[in-house]
């Protein structure tokens, strides 16, 4: 292959996304189906731009990384204490869904075509739905966080654990055992004996636990401590990429490796920072993704063969869709859950077309049969923005129990914190410490590594990452969380702070910490209206003991500490206006908020005299 048929390939799917994407979005179709369209066009069967030969499916290979990618976030994103907890769903929901869909498309198929074997192996593999398409399309409807989602994404996630015994069985259904199994996707370990080909995938899985759990969290500190985000990021892609590439050596899915890996990666430090570094890049090469499934659909075989097809289509459309509504019932969901999770899941996958092609190259499936469910299942992938359409603008706003909670082990993934603390050094680590006395625990994100690692040690959960980017506080949750608490150490990094997060997240109410009295006066001028100088929360206490020490009880002693406090923000916020603007009126006005807080003590009954006469009582003394 030429380097020049690579590229040429690669710009015409970056081409036909730029043109058609922003349409279907404007429509209301949502990107994916703009990027199945776009596909269908430049493909082999339609302009004959890409498809065809070497380049073709070299961008495709590239193309699946997306969704490599995109199983290692949704990783990211599920601790083991979340998955355990949502083990019900996970395994009774998503369990009955692979096994019902199974059995029953399974049971078709064997009336259909006569041969238990393959037509019980179409049955699972047509069980599994669509990761990417689904999750992206909820996302850009904002149902992802709607019952029927999380129910989908329980779902999926059984779904996209279920590969790995669906592909452990592939070899020992085979028919023949030629050198096709490798160019269909398979893996030369295929040619193992299966006892021994098992005991690979199992070390190989139990390795990506052991070094995420053991080894990854030390090389990420190692790379965060050298201060180079490029190398970081570099480093994020090296660790998927090499996961995939393992998964792939011994047979297994790539994504779904990256997925396990994700989930290990859960709890480290550099959570978020993963997260924000490989965004981008998930975001475009799913698009890419998406592109070559509609590429790849063979649009001949559906023109020479429509009725086929057709019938093909819908009876495995009706068949998983009543099995989705089955269970919607069974599991007691309400109208509006059960056509989401009906509406949303009935499409066939991107796994499906690794298993085809293994089976094929196995001599389970022919190729006219591999075709046909190849073709099925890129036309339901297509369908699904559109019946996902067809709930938003029709079954949506008639449904009548929109406000019913789901139960807790409904939802996949924990509950964002409603606060976010930018900033664990000597300020912060205080309000977090507070924050988790009252049971609250905020999404911490400091860039020192070292610190990170030294905090982690005394059992605080701290991320790595820099809260300045709007990529990380978004990977935070700052979409959904009600307060961002700025406690950095640096003037300029607090102010980019504060202007991202006022710009991309104006849900965020902002507290924020000022470095000194212009920093206050600036931040109070731009309409911040929690600021907080860092010295005078301390010089108050210290001034509060300084009266102690000299006699003064305690009640009057903090009162004063109380009433300064107070006097202080007000004066700040009312200087903050003529500061730096007029002078002469700047310090008039300071002048008398100082004489008018002296005045205010003077008058006050409790005061200590030079030689530490007490004057005044605490109240109920006698």
């Amino acid at each position: 292959m030429s380097d020049g048929g690579f590229f040429q390939s690669a710009l015409v799917y970056l081409a036909a996304a730029v043109v058609s994407v922003p349409v279907a979005k404007r429509l209301g179709l949502g990107s994916v189906l703009g990027y199945l369209v776009a596909g269908m066009a430049i493909g082999p069967h339609l302009l004959g731009w890409v498809g065809g030969g070497e380049s073709g499916q070299s961008v495709m290979h590239i193309a699946e990384s997306g969704v490599v990618v995109m199983l290692f976030l949704i990783g990211l994103e599920l601790k083991l204490p979340a998955l355990w907890r949502m083990r019900s769903t996970l395994l009774g929901l998503g369990g009955l869904q692979v096994l019902g869909t199974g059995l029953v498309v399974g049971l078709a198929a064997w009336l259909a075509w006569g041969e238990a074997k393959s037509a019980l192996l179409a049955g699972f593999i047509l069980s599994l739905s669509s990761t990417a398409i689904v999750l992206q399309s909820l996302r850009e409807k904002s149902l992802h966080n709607t019952p029927g989602g999380r129910h989908a994404f329980a779902t999926l996630l059984f779904q996209d654990i279920a590969v790995i015994p669906m592909l452990a069985i592939l070899p020992l259904l085979a028919v023949t055992h030629g050198g096709n199994a490798d160019s269909h996707g398979g893996s030369s370990l295929s040619q193992l004996p299966g006892w021994l080909h098992g005991l690979t995938v199992l070390g190989a899985v139990i390795g990506v636990v052991l070094a995420g759990r053991w080894l990854l969290p030390y090389v990420f500190g190692y790379i965060a401590r050298s201060g180079l985000r490029e190398i970081f990021t570099a480093t994020a892609l090296l660790l998927v990429l090499a996961i995939g590439g393992l998964m792939a050596a011994v047979g297994l899915s790539p994504a779904l490796g990256a997925f396990i890996g994700g989930v290990v990666l859960a709890g480290s430090p550099y959570r978020h920072k993963l997260e924000s570094d490989l965004e981008p890049f998930k975001g475009l090469l799913l698009g890419l993704f998406f592109i070559s499934v509609g590429a790849s659909m063979d649009l001949q075989l559906v023109a020479s063969e429509p009725l086929h097809i057709a019938s093909l289509l819908a009876a495995f459309v009706l068949l998983k869709g009543l099995v989705l509504v089955s269970l919607g019932r069974l599991f007691k969901f309400d109208g509006s859950t059960t056509a989401l999770y009906a509406l949303s899941m009935f499409q066939g996958g991107e796994f499906a077309f690794v298993l085809l092609g293994q089976a094929q190259g196995f001599g389970i499936f022919d190729n006219e049969r591999a075709a046909s469910l190849n073709a099925v299942v890129a036309l339901s992938m297509a369908l699904t923005p559109v019946a996902l359409l067809l709930y938003q603008r029709k079954v949506q706003p008639c449904a009548t129990s929109q406000t019913q909670q789901p139960a807790r082990e409904a939802d996949p993934v924990e509950h964002s914190s409603p606060v976010i603390l930018a900033g664990f050094g000597r300020f912060g680590n205080f309000i977090g410490r507070m924050l988790r006395t009252q049971g609250l625990r905020p999404v911490v994100l400091e860039m020192d590594a070292e610190h990170v690692e030294l905090t982690r040690r005394l059992g605080m959960e701290v991320h790595y990452g820099d809260a300045t980017r709007q990529e990380v506080l978004h990977a935070a949750g700052a979409a959904e969380a009600k307060l961002l608490v700025i406690a950095l150490d640096d003037e300029a990094a607090i102010d980019r702070l504060v202007s991202t997060a006022r710009k991309h997240f104006p849900n965020l109410q902002l507290l924020v910490r000022a470095k000194d009295m212009d920093h206050r006066f600036r931040l109070l001028h731009s309409g911040v209206q929690h600021v907080f100088h860092e010295m005078v929360g301390s010089a108050i206490d210290a001034g509060t003991q300084t009266l102690r020490l000299l006699g003064l009880p305690a009640y009057p002693a903090e009162r004063v500490g109380k009433q300064f406090r107070r006097m202080d923000i007000d004066s700040a916020r009312e200087l903050a206006p003529i500061h730096e603007q007029d002078e002469e009126a700047y310090y008039a006005l300071a002048r008398q908020r100082v004489e008018q807080l002296e005045s205010l003590f003077r008058s006050d009954s409790g005061q200590v005299s030079a030689e530490g006469t007490v004057w005044g009582r605490e109240p109920g003394s006698s």
